[in-house]
């Protein structure tokens, strides 16, 4: 007897990043592999970091906690949906790379901004003690570069990226700072 659910490849074409996958909560996990689907359906050859903000937003809590409340994630929301059908388009078949942060070669499916995103929300958890990167790491990473398509979309949605890193950073400082002395 056939099984009913196809068998799928053992990585998608183009976009795998197992590797660099690794150290990520279940919770990044998922956002990862939702921007990998999304990336996949967009035609894009590359995870970018826009795609990772969509992820980001649909599949952590603590995330979407960080921003101004429903308007400004309505509207932030809104301009990412438009992605596929709208100005996103100029990005297809387009690397995003501002030059401004080292490129991750080993980190295969990734744009080189997304890539090092996701190394610094590595090293960020291991600052804060945590062998799992979360959501919060990955979103204070991929705002800190203005070239990056994360970037330009919180821009459009009228989200100030420097103004949301820093209070991604004073909550990382309240949490590594109070509390725990383990930490």
């Amino acid at each position: 007897m056939q099984p009913h659910t196809p068998q799928q490849p053992a990585h998608d074409q183009g976009t795998h990043g197992a590797d660099h996958d690794a150290g990520l909560s279940a919770e990044l996990a998922a956002v990862v592999a939702g921007a990998r689907r999304r990336a996949l359906r967009d035609g894009d050859r590359q995870i970018d970091t826009a795609h990772l903000l969509h992820s980001l937003l649909e599949y952590d809590p603590d995330v979407r906690a960080v921003f101004d409340g429903g308007p400004q994630l309505a509207r932030l929301l809104g301009y990412l949906v438009q992605r596929s059908i709208g100005y996103g388009l100029r990005w297809q078949s387009t690397v995003e790379d501002s030059g401004a942060i080292p490129v991750v070669p080993e980190a295969e499916g990734y744009s080189p901004l997304a890539a090092g995103a996701m190394s610094y929300a590595g090293e960020r958890a291991g600052r804060r003690g945590d062998d799992l990167a979360r959501g919060v790491d990955l979103l204070a990473a991929i705002v800190v570069d203005p070239q990056a398509r994360a970037v330009e979309v919180l821009d459009r949605a009228g989200v100030d990226a420097g103004e949301l890193f820093t209070r991604i950073e004073q909550r990382f400082e309240e949490y590594v700072g109070g509390g725990e002395t383990g930490c």
